[in-house]
């Protein structure tokens, strides 16, 4: 009873984080970014990132403070988030409309996602991360933003995204309509599309209680079904946080702003790592004034796919001359597919 409880609850959460995430947060920093007169570059890489990534980051934060040890949840969520993002997401994108994409703004993401993999990959093999190491991943970010600003004037390029026409929410169809009462429970509790600031700190109180649901229900779930917490937060989690991210990237390729999308789900991963677990390694190892300790067993086969699906895609961009169509989008979501097999698999049969 009490799994298939924690199960609900899990299910909950994922569609509450998707609303609140799609229809309010990420709105209200649309529209804070719109009035501080951030340019798209700009807004993607501070503000946008930190909407769609806000999931995460609360489960990193919430895991890593939880007394019993359970950092290994936020690590894998992020990890396996990642490869979401990069696999399934980037996928869709090409599935849904072939686009051809701005060379420059993928190439720099790309390295600096690689720049990222790699440190993620530094300190877990190492063991332990030190304070100075986690403020290292912040400001790899800071770079990031910085060179975000400055990447046009380096590289020649023309944006060419236009702002999306406001759409119009259609009534819940078949199964989805259980989810009504939440929608409407919502929409009272949220104030008017005016009141853009209050939206933003109301989004962040309750995406920061339903990743608390969210870790608490994985860890019933991994103890009672005796498998592996990081195994979890590789698939389930990892699933459910990126919603957020596959809604939005979609619905803008969809629009034909294919770079938007894809910039969207590689930005967002480097905020995951560098944030994402850059931010609550630091404020633990300043409150426990030492090294905490890491744990890659489990984490590096996903760790060394992310690499190789990283250089997967750069090449094979460069390859189709930056052209992504159904046919590169099928086969990163069937790699995706593939990891989960194999993850699945290594539970029962090796």
């Amino acid at each position: 009873m009490v799994l298939v409880g924690s199960v609900i609850a899990l299910i909950i959460s994922f569609y509450l984080l998707a609303e609140i995430s799609d229809k309010y947060f990420v709105v209200s920093l649309d529209k804070i970014s719109s009035r501080l007169k951030m340019s798209h570059d700009m807004a993607g890489a501070t503000l946008m990132a930190i909407g769609s990534s806000a999931p995460e980051l609360f489960v990193a934060m919430i895991s890593i403070f939880k007394p019993g040890g359970h950092g290994d949840i936020g690590i894998g969520t992020i990890v396996g988030s990642a490869l979401f993002n990069l696999l399934v997401i980037v996928g869709a994108v090409g599935l849904v409309k072939k686009s051809t994409l701005t060379w420059q703004p993928v190439v720099r993401d790309l390295i600096f996602y690689v720049l990222a993999i790699l440190a993620l990959y530094y300190v877990l093999n190492n063991g332990s991360v030190s304070m100075a190491e986690a403020a290292g991943f912040i400001l790899l970010y800071i770079v990031y933003v910085f060179a975000v600003v400055r990447w046009r004037k380096w590289f020649k390029y023309d944006l060419t995204d236009e702002d999306p026409e406001e759409e119009k929410d259609e009534p819940k169809k078949g199964l989805m309509r259980v989810f009504q009462p939440f929608d409407w429970m919502l929409a009272v509790i949220f104030p008017r599309p005016k009141y853009y600031f209050l939206i933003f700190f109301i989004s962040i109180a309750f995406i920061g209680a339903l990743c608390w649901v969210l870790v608490e229900s994985a860890i019933v779930i991994s103890h009672t079904l005796d498998i592996p917490e990081v195994v979890i937060a590789l698939t389930v989690l990892a699933v459910g946080t990126s919603v957020p991210d596959m809604m939005s990237s979609v619905i803008v390729a969809k629009q034909g702003r294919g770079g938007m999308a894809v910039s969207n789900g590689i930005g967002s991963n480097i905020f995951d790592i560098f944030i994402g677990l850059g931010l609550p390694w630091l404020i633990k190892s300043y409150l426990v004034d030492s090294e905490l300790v890491t744990n890659i067993e489990g984490l590096g086969i996903s760790i060394a796919l992310l690499f190789t699906s990283v250089l997967l895609l750069l090449f094979t961009l460069i390859w189709k001359k930056w052209r992504l169509g159904p046919g590169l989008g099928l086969t990163l979501i069937l790699l995706y597919i593939l990891y989960v097999v194999w993850e699945i698999a290594k539970l029962y049969f090796l």
